[in-house]
């Protein structure tokens, strides 16, 4: 039995998931999960890179004791953050969380060397305050010394790949999001790094989904007892989710977890005006196809607010608390910009209804219906700006990853937008990491035959826009 190692790290916890083929299955089992934050250091919000990276290892060490070797594994992440190596191959800095206000302002001093109808042309990525681009530009305004000195970028799961095989390597899906990538070359595009005055060597070889990267490190195999390969998914997790989505051509998907990304895959790059106007994102998905998407915060507000409450509530009590709130509908900007790294969630959603003269949220309910229907609404306009963009009406939405397990939330979803909801899986990132490791084994044909195999092994539940509350989900109507 050949078994593949998902390694799905996102903002707030990690976990380690093998996979294995079954007749025309895939069997999916939990082997180790561990806890990710933010932490201030030196005066900045960082990641513990290196934590991780030893947790991975713990994962590893079970594997062994129950006799499991994998084949091979592949790690995943978030997007945009990464760690710069000296020439001995040292961390030059902390690394710095995409949540830390350090680019503030960026956005605008990169306007004035590069425009953002040029830089939109160029790499179709939309503008985020925190993308890579300008926390690089922020290094060189600020910290000039450090790209001096920099002789490597890796991005976080590229640096988790190295640490392991000790090869250096840019994975594709996770580079495009760096607003650095030119979206039709598919390469680092030199022209606006150096119009930016970034140091190009820096920059690794772009590799796509499906490399094989190479086997474990010595010192790794004689701790661990036993070597595999190593092959790299699409290493940004959002682009290993959206590969186990339900149907490519007919559905909008929403990955529902810390962040919220909405949108379609598309054959090509859509860098139109309208796109560019509307925010869009064009990021490297599997075989070269697009995610067309918008970032949308996402459960990070409910996240903070369940943190700031003493985590006396789990999700569940408060999606279940929010759905028994009547008479409730006060609205926030979920993107806006105060609500990335608050000092105190709950507070500041307050302040903006005070600010925006609607009811302020009190109870714990109130609050989590806040922040849901104001997702929902976020929701809704992205899809319209979507079926405006490509002159089409898309009549299907999968909700896929941790956050589709929100009953009350996906039903909304249909009501709002009168759409059918087909909620699942669960562990998208992770299957869509597991199959991508098969086809390059060769265990799976191609993409194609892996979704039909995906459809096949996971439970997809469905909800259909209805006109009744949402409240009745608690009272026994779950139809």
């Amino acid at each position: 039995m050949k078994y593949c190692l998902a390694v799905d790290v996102g903002a707030s916890s990690g976990r380690m998931i093998l996979g294995h083929k079954q007749k025309d299955k895939i069997l999916l089992e939990e082997i180790h999960r561990f806890e990710n934050r933010i932490v201030q250091k030196n005066n900045q919000f960082c990641w513990k890179v290196d934590e991780i990276f030893n947790e991975i290892k713990k994962g590893l060490i079970k594997c062994g004791k129950r006799g499991i070797k994998p084949e091979s594994m592949g790690i995943d992440t978030w997007a945009i953050d990464f760690v710069l190596l000296d020439k001995e191959d040292t961390p030059l800095t902390d690394v710095v969380s995409y949540r830390d206000p350090r680019t503030e302002g960026m956005i605008e001093q990169v306007a004035k060397r590069i425009s953002k109808k040029d830089l939109y042309k160029t790499t179709g990525i939309q503008f985020l305050k925190f993308n890579t681009i300008y926390q690089l530009y922020s290094i060189k305004q600020n910290k000039p010394e450090v790209l001096e000195k920099a002789h490597t970028f890796l991005m976080i799961p590229d640096y988790l790949h190295y640490l392991l095989t000790s090869v250096k390597a840019n994975e594709y899906t996770n580079a495009t999001t760096t607003q650095l990538v030119n979206t039709y070359t598919g390469k680092w595009d030199r022209k606006i790094l150096e119009e930016l005055d970034l140091p190009v060597k820096i920059f690794q070889e772009v590799y796509h989904p499906k490399t094989i990267l190479g086997q474990l490190k010595e010192e790794l195999v004689a701790e661990l007892g036993f070597n595999m390969k190593v092959i790299l998914p699409a290493t940004h997790d959002t682009g290993s989710a959206v590969i186990a989505t339900q149907e490519w051509e007919e559905s909008i998907y929403i990955s529902s977890g810390t962040w919220s990304l909405i949108g379609v895959e598309h054959h090509s790059p859509t860098c139109t005006p309208k796109a560019l106007e509307s925010n869009f994102t064009n990021e490297g998905g599997i075989d070269c196809r697009y995610r067309f998407l918008k970032n949308i915060m996402g459960l990070w507000m409910i996240q903070e607010a369940r943190r700031l409450y003493g985590k006396q509530y789990s999700f569940a009590e408060l999606m279940k608390l929010s759905g028994e709130i009547e008479d409730f509908n006060s609205i926030v900007d979920v993107n806006d910009d105060r609500f990335l790294n608050p000092e105190n969630m709950i507070e500041e959603i307050m302040n903006y209804c005070r600010e925006t003269s609607q009811q302020v949220p009190k109870s714990p309910g109130e609050v989590a219906k806040c922040i849901f229907d104001s997702l929902v609404v976020s929701y809704q306009k992205a899809i319209e700006e979507i079926e405006e963009i490509f002159e089409r009406k898309f009549n299907k939405i999968n909700v896929i990853g941790g956050g589709c397990q929100n009953e009350v939330l996906n039903q909304m979803i249909a009501n709002k937008t009168k759409k059918k909801v087909y909620a699942g899986p669960v562990e998208a990132t992770a299957i869509g990491n597991i199959v991508t490791q098969m086809i390059a084994l060769g265990e799976i044909e191609d993409l194609f035959i892996a979704k039909t195999i995906i459809k096949n092994s996971f439970e997809v539940k469905t909800y259909l826009p209805r006109e009744t509350p949402v409240n009745n989900l608690y009272r026994g109507d779950k139809k």
